[in-house]
């Protein structure tokens, strides 16, 4: 059943012709988008596949609005060109999109995938989700990881708690996306995980000579040698080095070249970026941050949407709502907590 009416004649034979061609075209290995399989069962869309649907419930989300107003690496920048939570979404996606192509996979299911992936990241990047877990163990025996909250989004948040009954595949690709979970089933959802981290090292790697924390001849000489000198010629390389070996391998895999140097790219940006002198001086004054409404919000639940019971509940909706807030927001709310109004105007 679909919600195609008696005379539409294109969406009565959507599905039909879209499985036909996807046969046709589509490799063997790759996720096909019929039959759509739910927690709750519903009528296709007439005009779109259950993958396009996902896609579509996540970018009319609230929780993917908020994207563009949460720290990627820089917190409060200055400058328009540093990249937010939202446009590493974005790019992640164009360019998983571009790979599932090359190998003939699933577009749809790549881009949902890759939408929906970061949904669940808390403000002030990974110093955020770092002091969020820190909290969470402390005080409730729990943690906190941004890729488990961004499937329960989609799962209970979205929808004033009805969720967004993504299909499937997509879920287990936002849980799967992180080297620290689970690897995906699927190979749409293995590209997202590798090219998750293709972008953000490269697109870090700019922010930061934009930001004046690195420069052209600090960069590591060997991976450079073999990645190339710029971002765009870097995320190019990897990108065939991966449809390359992928197809040989019928997997998603990396080179024993490229792969090992993308990782010595990576080990660098922590040592002189992620957890360099810059970031971390931010570090103790964000966490001050995140760590006081923390506490704030588990001494008085009753500000928190909703009613409560139990600690553990507590925990649940403490880490939610702060995961929840933007970077603007969470100050803004720090502000009104700390500040005497009178100073605060």
């Amino acid at each position: 059943m679909s919600t195609a009416a008696a005379n539409d004649v294109v969406a009565s034979a959507f599905a039909a012709d879209l499985k036909a061609l996807e046969e046709k075209i589509l490799s063997p290995l790759a996720a096909r988008s019929y039959p759509a399989v739910r927690a709750h069962e519903e009528p296709d869309c007439a005009l779109r596949t259950p993958f396009q649907r996902d896609r579509d419930r996540i970018v009319h989300s609230k929780a993917f609005r908020r994207l563009t107003h949460k720290t990627q690496v820089f917190v409060a920048p200055e400058g328009d060109h540093y990249r937010t939570r939202l446009t590493h979404t974005l790019e992640v996606t164009s360019i998983s999109r571009t790979v599932a192509r090359a190998l003939r996979l699933n577009e749809d299911l790549t881009e949902a995938i890759g939408l929906g992936h970061d949904l669940g990241h808390p403000p002030f990047g990974h110093i955020g989700e770092e002091v969020l877990d820190q909290c969470m163990r402390e005080r409730f025996g729990s943690g906190f990881r941004h890729y488990e909250h961004s499937l329960r989004i989609v799962d209970h948040l979205e929808r004033d708690g009805r969720g967004l009954n993504l299909t499937r595949q997509v879920r287990d690709g936002i849980a799967g996306h992180s080297t620290r979970s689970p690897e995906p089933q699927t190979l749409e959802g293995r590209i997202v995980r590798i090219i998750d981290r293709v972008a953000y090292i490269n697109h870090d790697i700019d922010d930061a000579l934009r930001a004046g924390l690195l420069s052209e001849e600090h960069l590591p000489a060997e991976p450079i040698s073999i990645l190339g000198a710029s971002g765009s010629a870097r995320i190019d390389a990897l990108v065939h080095d991966m449809v390359e070996h992928s197809m040989r391998a019928s997997d998603i895999v990396q080179g024993p070249v490229a792969g090992p140097a993308m990782s010595a790219l990576r080990d660098f940006m922590f040592e002189h970026v992620y957890l360099g002198p810059a970031v971390r001086a931010e570090h103790a004054r964000i966490g001050g941050v995140v760590r006081r409404l923390f506490e704030h919000y588990a001494e008085h639940p009753e500000l928190l949407p909703g009613g409560s019971d139990g600690e553990q509940e507590v925990g649940q909706r403490v880490s939610d709502y702060l995961a929840g807030m933007t970077d603007r927001y969470c100050i803004r709310e720090f502000t009104n907590l700390e500040v005497p109004r009178a100073f605060a105007r």
